[in-house]
């Protein structure tokens, strides 16, 4: 079997692809800032080539809005071109060459990076995980009344079936880019906003608030969204009735 490297190992995604190739008999090193024996910073390298030595193939799931994605990718490059690792396998986002955020803006980096690396390469992009709509849905609910963004709409996607496809692609060929993957549905955030509240039992005023700037515009047209790509199968009402207590 195959020893493959999951950056990030320790994460919502990483850990369920770590878990996904370890059920499948792949031997798989996790590397995080705290996971010994492979805690390492990205962004600093230090105790990389260790990491790496005699690995196959690396599933890059590490990654920060906070920035030091480029960084990091660039340590993790020459390390694996140091160590002849055979494929490099990145998860990245839907819409990161169509809205200009600096996160977005930050992953098309780190696209290019890899496919200038030399490597052999497959890159998989994705809508937002259920995770990340819910924790906004989360913080909004925290008000007095529930702010959405006005004309926007969102294609959230299960995140165990994004790890299955991560793992399917780390144990095949490099396929460089391959195609989007998208959830099953794109809903409008004040209906995603009713789910929540319906789920969670509560009650809440919700205001659509119109933004300004050139990310919002573009969000606004879909951006974001790949809708002949919907082929996720988990529904952001069947996300809840796992996560939340029914009217919790």
């Amino acid at each position: 079997m195959t020893t493959i490297l999951v950056t990030g190992g320790t994460g919502t995604l990483g850990r369920l692809v770590t878990e996904r190739l370890r059920a499948d008999g792949h031997e798989v090193r996790v590397l995080s800032r705290h996971s010994r024996p492979y805690a390492v910073d990205l962004r600093e390298g230090t105790g990389l080539a260790e990491a790496v030595a005699g690995v196959e193939t690396i599933v890059h799931c590490a990654s920060s809005p906070r920035g030091g994605d480029e960084q990091a990718a660039r340590h993790l490059i020459a390390a694996a071109r140091e160590a002849g690792v055979r494929h490099l396998v990145y998860i990245s986002i839907v819409g990161i060459d169509r809205v200009p955020l600096a996160y977005y803006r930050a992953k098309l980096a780190v696209e290019r990076q890899i496919e200038e690396s030399g490597l052999a390469w497959t890159v998989l992009r994705t809508t937002q995980f259920h995770d990340l709509v819910l924790g906004l849905l989360q913080t909004s609910a925290r008000l007095p009344v529930m702010l959405l963004p006005a004309g926007v709409a969102d294609q959230p996607i299960e995140v165990a079936e994004v790890a299955a496809r991560l793992a399917e692609l780390a144990t095949g060929a490099p396929a460089g880019r391959v195609p989007d993957m998208g959830g099953p549905e794109v809903r409008p955030f004040s209906e995603l906003a009713r789910a929540y509240l319906r789920a969670t039992g509560r009650r809440r005023p919700r205001l659509n608030v119109r933004l300004a700037g050139r990310a919002y515009r573009a969000l606004r047209a879909g951006g974001h969204l790949t809708p002949e790509r919907a082929v996720g199968e988990g529904t952001f009402e069947q996300f809840l009735a796992r996560r939340l207590p029914a009217n919790g």
